[in-house]
């Protein structure tokens, strides 16, 4: 499974994968992440703001810090 964190790297994109690497780490899911930092990469993915999760190039959220339970959901769904 592939995680991409779409953002600056601004507090909340940085504590957007910390929350996605915590739910990865307690489910015991086999994943890598990229943490997205390029305008024009993330201009790509069709999200109005940062930050964003990716799951398998499939957007789950963006503009808002989600929790750990919608985290989980999203991959448990992937």
């Amino acid at each position: 499974m592939l995680i991409k964190i779409l953002g600056t790297g601004c507090a909340k994109c940085q504590r957007l994968e910390q929350l996605t690497r915590e739910v990865v780490a307690e489910q015991g899911i086999d994943a890598s992440f990229e943490h997205v930092r390029d305008m024009k990469e993330i201009m790509a993915y069709p999200i109005t703001t940062t930050p964003a999760l990716v799951i398998d190039e499939e957007v789950a959220v963006f503009g808002r810090m989600p929790s750990k339970d919608e985290i989980a959901g999203w991959l448990k769904q992937a």
